[in-house]
């Protein structure tokens, strides 16, 4: 079938399943991921004008790398799939745009050359192409992962193989599994004395995007490894705190209502966005783009958020305290007016951020 985005059409194989099937990969439901990513490189590229080089690693169907094409980019699409390799082809030579198409394995291609920028966009989790890519990348490396049970703890053995920590599944579990992403692709950037910085991530139906930002040195690198840790949840009344530093240290019991606690971590606890690159991101959102709008209500909402390391969902508050909930807006001036600082967050419609404990909240918002 074709597929119209942004500046280009391309064919895909048809997949009504969001991209299930035995055929070359294609995600519909990724469209607001590609509008993202266009505008996040337009943005990077004003940001620094030396980047030129773009590579989508995992390309299938090429839609990335044809928008980056289009878009101005010197384009690599690479895939270690015949038929993918021959659509790209196809889909590039459709657009009327020139751009290389590697018929290689992507770990091959990464290890032996550099690109300004990195996209890997696989099915599934893209731990095992995140050495080569960390490697492959001058200056901007694009991560997405679909593999979100694993992430947020619901598959929690493969969490732990993939990801190298201990992954919860609490009631803020698309954070947990975007902080648990981050926190391996900084772990794997420190060993190449490379400090990997988010400065645009988001968790999406099902899946987490983030886009780091390079900088080389070993002292660079430690200040990003200090921003891991661990955080501790309470199942019963969903208190939690976390702290700093590789080795866990978790309280003995929770200090609200005395119940066991679980521990998670290493995870990410730094900021996942920077709101500056937000807005410009925005900036550079075109009426092209399928998704615009609702890019711009998520980017508005990345900027505005506070950089704690976890998220409440006021419904599940309230079901903990018997009460009703209320409008957002008006729950959030509660916390405010009662000295709180507040946000919504983009994880659900009901959650918000806040540097109030549980109890904290609770009286805060008490009619």
């Amino acid at each position: 079938m074709r597929v119209s985005e942004g500046q280009v059409t391309v064919s895909v194989p048809e997949q009504p399943d969001a991209g299930k099937g035995a055929d070359v990969f294609f995600n519909p439901v990724q469209e607001l991921n590609r509008d993202l990513t266009v505008a996040a490189l337009r943005a990077y590229r004003e940001r620094d004008d030396r980047v030129e080089r773009y590579l989508d690693a995992t390309a299938a169907s090429g839609i990335r790398g044809v928008r980056a094409a289009a878009d101005g980019w010197e384009t690599t699409l690479c895939d270690v799939d015949d038929d993918a390799v021959a659509l790209c082809e196809d889909n590039l030579a459709r657009n009327d745009l020139a751009a290389e198409v590697r018929h290689q394995n992507a770990n091959v291609l990464m290890h032996s050359e550099a690109f300004d920028v990195v996209d890997v966009d696989p099915f599934g989790t893209p731990i095992p192409f995140a050495d080569a890519a960390v490697q492959g990348t001058k200056h901007l490396l694009c991560v997405t992962a679909t593999d979100t049970a694993p992430l947020c703890g619901a598959h929690f053995e493969s969490g732990v193989r993939s990801y190298g920590a201990v992954p919860r599944n609490t009631e803020f579990h698309a954070e947990m599994g975007m902080r648990v992403l981050l926190s391996a692709m900084v772990r794997t950037a420190a060993r190449y004395d490379i400090a990997a910085r988010p400065i645009l991530s988001h968790a999406t139906k099902h899946y987490a995007r983030t886009y780091l930002d390079f900088e080389h040195g070993a002292r660079v690198a430690n200040d990003c490894i200090d921003e891991l840790g661990y955080v501790h949840h309470c199942q019963h009344c969903l208190w939690r705190d976390h702290d700093y530093g590789l080795i866990a240290d978790a309280p003995d019991a929770c200090p609200v209502c005395d119940e066991h606690l679980q521990t998670a971590g290493p995870i990410w606890l730094g900021r996942t966005c920077d709101p500056d690159f937000a807005a410009s991101v925005s900036d550079h959102l075109t009426e092209d783009m399928g998704t615009a709008e609702k890019a711009a209500e998520l980017l508005a909402t990345l900027g505005a958020e506070l950089d704690t390391p976890t998220h409440y969902d006021q419904h599940r508050l309230c079901k903990r305290w018997g009460r009703g909930a209320e409008a957002m807006d008006t729950f959030i001036e509660k916390l405010r007016d009662a000295g709180y600082d507040a946000s919504r967050s983009h994880y659900g419609g009901t959650t918000f951020k806040t540097d109030a404990d549980v109890t904290e909240i609770r009286d805060a918002t008490a009619e």
